[in-house]
C-alpha cells in the first residue's frame, strides 16, 4: 500500500463536502497511482465516529453482468432480518479509529438477497439501498464510496447498469438527500464521459487528486533523510507520483540504478504498445505527432479527442482532464520514455 503522506487540502475539500447536506455526486479523478485510494482509506479510517462509510472495490473484480456486481456490493447474513433490524446494527456497530469499515460491503439477509438474485430487478435493489441508507441516516451519515466503479463497462440490465446507478445516486443525494455518494476513478476517458453526460449536469463536483507538487515531493523525501542530490534525481526522473516515492524511498542505497531501470521498463513498454499498431500508419503517425507535442509542451489543450489520443489515454500514457480540456503524461517517467522514443524514431 502506497504510503499516505500530506494532502491536507484534499482532505480539508472531503471534510467540507461530508459536512454539508448530500446534494451532489463527487466524481474523485487523478492519474493512475495518484494516491486516490489510499487517500480515501486514510480518510475512512480516521473519521468521526458519527459517520457510516460503505467502501466498495471493484478494482480487482471483473463485472460481466448484474450478478457480479451485486456479490461485490452486498454482504450476505445468514439470518432474516428487517431493513430496521439491520440499520440499528450499522448505527449501534462501534467503528474505532484506524479501521477501514466494518461495512465494506451493505449488509442483506439472505432471503431479501435471494429475493434480488431471482427476479434480476435492479429497482428492487434500489428500493431496499435507499430504505437501509435511509433509516441509518436518521441517526448517522451514511457515505457511499465506489472505487473504479467504470469497472460496470458495458454491462446491461434493460439499459447500461451505470447509468441506473447515476440516477440512483442523483436520488440519493440531490433528492433525498440520504447519502454522500464518492466515484474514484483513475480512467479520465470515463471522467470526460460523465462530464459530458447531460443528466448529470448540476448533479455532481469533480475533485482531482493529482500527484504530489515539487513543494510536497522534497518534503516526503527529506522526512526519508533524502539530500538534495538524491531529490533532485528523483524529482527528475519520476515527478511527484507517490508510488514511485515510495519505491526511491525503498531503493536509496541503489537509487540512480532503480532510477535508470524504471526508464528502461517504461520506455520498453511504450514501445511495444505503439509498435502494435505500426501497420495502421495513420494512427502510428498521429501518435508520434501527439508524442512530439507533448514531449515539447509536456501539458497542452485538447480541442477533441481523436483516435490517437484515446489510444494514448487508453493505454495509460497520458492522462486526460476534462474540467480544463488539458492532456499531460501520466508521470514524469511516461515523459521521459516519450523523449527517448522519439530520439530513437528520429
Amino acid at each position: 500500500m502506497i504510503e499516505f503522506y500530506d494532502r491536507e487540502e484534499e482532505i480539508k475539500e472531503i471534510m467540507r463536502i461530508l459536512g454539508t447536506t448530500p446534494n451532489l455526486i463527487t466524481f474523485v479523478y487523478g492519474p493512475i497511482n495518484s494516491g486516490k485510494t489510499t487517500l480515501f482509506q486514510h480518510l475512512i479510517r480516521t473519521l468521526p465516529e458519527d459517520y457510516r462509510v460503505f467502501y466498495i472495490s471493484l478494482r480487482h473484480i471483473y463485472v460481466s453482468k448484474a450478478d457480479d456486481f451485486l456479490k461485490v456490493l452486498f454482504d450476505v447474513r445468514n439470518k432474516r432480518a428487517s431493513v430496521k433490524t439491520i440499520a440499528k446494527e450499522i448505527v449501534e456497530t462501534y467503528v474505532p479509529e484506524g479501521v477501514l469499515t466494518p461495512f465494506g460491503r451493505i449488509p442483506i439477509p439472505k432471503n431479501v438477497f435471494r429475493e434480488l438474485f431471482r427476479e434480476s430487478r435492479m429497482e428492487n435493489v434500489f428500493v431496499y439501498l435507499e430504505s437501509l441508507l435511509g433509516e441509518v441516516a436518521k441517526r448517522k451519515r451514511p457515505v457511499l464510496v465506489l472505487d473504479e466503479l467504470q469497472k460496470l463497462g458495458d454491462v446491461k440490465i434493460n439499459g447500461l447498469l451505470i447509468y441506473e446507478l447515476f440516477n440512483f445516486f442523483v436520488g440519493l443525494t440531490k433528492e433525498s438527500h440520504i447519502a454522500h455518494v464518492f466515484v474514484i476513478t483513475s480512467d479520465s476517458l470515463f471522467i470526460e464521459k460523465v462530464f459530458n453526460e447531460a443528466m448529470l449536469h448540476g448533479r455532481c463536483r469533480y475533485l482531482l487528486i493529482d500527484d504530489f507538487d515539487y513543494d510536497t515531493t522534497v518534503s516526503f523525501l527529506k522526512k526519508h533523510n533524502f539530500d538534495e542530490k538524491e531529490i533532485e534525481l528523483t524529482w527528475n526522473y519520476f515527478g511527484g507520483k507517490p508510488v514511485y516515492l515510495v519505491e526511491a524511498v525503498n531503493n536509496r542505497h541503489r537509487l540512480k540504478e532503480f532510477c535508470e531501470e524504471n526508464l528502461k521498463l517504461r520506455y520498453s513498454q511504450i514501445l511495444d504498445t505503439i509498435y502494435e499498431i505500426e501497420e495502421n500508419r495513420k494512427l502510428f503517425d498521429k501518435i508520434i505527432e501527439l508524442f512530439k507535442t507533448i514531449s515539447e509542451k509536456e501539458v497542452m489543450r485538447y480541442a477533441k479527442i481523436d483516435d490517437a489520443l484515446k489510444f494514448c489515454i487508453r493505454k495509460n500514457i497520458l492522462f486526460l482532464e476534462p474540467v480544463n480540456r488539458i492532456v499531460k503524461p501520466q508521470s514524469r517517467l511516461d515523459l521521459l520514455a516519450i523523449r527517448q522514443i522519439l530520439k530513437e524514431i528520429g
